[in-house]
């Protein structure tokens, strides 16, 4: 009789252990579900605005750009373009914080990003374009979407952990926006913050949010750039080690870059340390360069050039050498914008011209050093692999991916951003936690 009891008892206990374990798998599914609603429903809203706001900014680019072309005595007015954008920033101890260095500050729980970093940057980037500075878009992308995306969260109370969420949700949907790239959008953002790791629990936001911010600008008609590559030679050996020596080159070119932009910011700043006389010099160094070269092709962001490069295959030889100096002196006069697009430019100019040197497709050749050149300077080598399927498409594959990966490897611990966390070795599985060199 006690034996039965016994048995009994063990059963009940079964029976209950396995109640509660249904129990808990129920409110463990149940709970992930509603996560997923929350963070679908609060991305959404995150691609929505964002999709709004980058393609007026967009669309604001490309009409300063169209109408600085068609009026070319605009550039006489960088000095004073200069001087505005300065004066506009004036309520800020350093400009430098109003950077995509202060977004990075504020997902490492550094800093806080303030909403008016929105408007400012929207403002200060498409005059910087207007006048003929030699800036980017993604620039402003970040800041507009890492402001935004703050100013959400604390809109709809979230905790500081998931606002930081939200800061990379809104940079992936601006620059989805922007760039017509929503694969590579949504992975930069949570890889450009600390390199060799990546932030997972924002690829759902992210991923959700770059496609709706595309899917608004694409409805507006800002599509983004798309290249097709004149001709792709056979990946064998002996091609194969040509892009290797390519990728090996844009990690020296994507150092210089670097160096160079963060040197020219420092002497500036230490010759001249009255903010808008260094404006107004920038602004006359820019007139004068482009007028000693006779043309146009330096101003901008020169997409015009990476075209001709990636679908002619052709580029002056001096091409990379100019945009480096160019983009330097505007940004270290205090012009706004971002370095990304001018990394294009740099990286395909160059890559076409190696082509034509080492005899593999100048085409191929320019695809391949933009997004080795990008990678060196940003130290993402997923987004620019992404980038680069995503513009080139998916042919040219084995040779981007090469390129970057020795860019990647060989181009150090320097970047375009101070606040970049360096958090794994390049070369060995050692965690080293510092910031990019300068």
């Amino acid at each position: 009789m006690n034996e039965k009891n016994t048995e009994n008892k063990i059963e009940d206990k079964a029976e209950s252990s396995i109640e509660w374990l249904e129990e808990k798998f129920q409110e463990a599914v149940w709970n992930r579900l509603l996560m997923l609603a929350r963070w679908l429903v609060f991305a959404a809203l995150t691609g929505i605005v964002l999709g709004l706001v980058g393609t007026a900014f967009g669309k604001g680019v490309e009409l300063a750009t169209a109408f600085r072309t068609e009026h070319f005595w605009l550039i006489l007015g960088l000095p004073l373009a200069g001087v505005a954008i300065v004066w506009m920033y004036h309520w800020e101890r350093k400009q430098e914080r109003s950077s995509t260095n202060m977004v990075l500050d504020a997902i490492h729980a550094e800093r806080e990003i303030p909403l008016k970093t929105a408007p400012l940057i929207f403002t200060a980037t498409i005059l910087t374009h207007l006048f003929g500075g030699s800036a980017g878009r993604e620039g402003a992308a970040l800041q507009l979407g890492g402001s935004i995306g703050n100013f959400i969260g604390k809109t709809l109370r979230i905790d500081d952990n998931d606002r930081r969420v939200m800061i990379m949700c809104g940079m992936s949907a601006a620059f989805s926006a922007l760039f017509g790239t929503p694969m590579a959008a949504a992975v930069f953002s949570m890889e450009v913050v600390s390199v060799g790791i990546m932030h997972y629990a924002a690829l759902v936001p992210c991923v959700v949010a770059s496609y709706v911010a595309y899917s608004v600008a694409y409805s507006f008609g800002l599509t983004g750039e798309r290249f097709a590559l004149a001709s792709l030679p056979e990946f064998n050996l002996l091609n194969g080690g040509k892009i290797l020596l390519l990728g090996l080159c844009c990690a020296a070119v994507s150092i210089l870059f670097c160096v160079a932009l963060h040197k020219t910011e420092e002497l500036f700043a230490e010759k001249f340390q009255n903010a808008y006389l260094r404006a107004a010099v920038s602004g006359c160094l820019l007139i004068i360069l482009t007028l000693l070269l006779g043309t146009t092709d330096y101003l901008g962001t020169g997409m015009q050039i990476v075209e001709q490069a990636v679908v002619e295959g052709k580029a002056f030889w001096g091409a990379f050498l100019l945009k480096i100096l160019f983009t330097a002196v505007t940004l270290s006069g205090g012009f706004k914008g971002g370095e990304i697009v001018p990394s294009f430019f740099v990286g395909a100019t160059f890559g076409c011209v190696f082509g034509q040197l080492l005899h593999i497709s100048p085409s191929l050749a320019a695809a391949c050093g933009m997004a080795a050149v990008f990678c060196g300077v940003t130290n993402s080598p997923i987004s620019s692999l992404l980038i680069s399927l995503e513009m080139f498409g998916f042919e040219g594959a084995p040779f981007f991916f090469l390129a970057i990966a020795v860019s990647y490897m060989q181009s150090g611990y320097y970047g375009l951003y101070r606040s970049q966390k360096i958090m794994y070795s390049k070369v060995k599985t050692r965690y080293i936690n510092r910031n990019a060199k300068e």
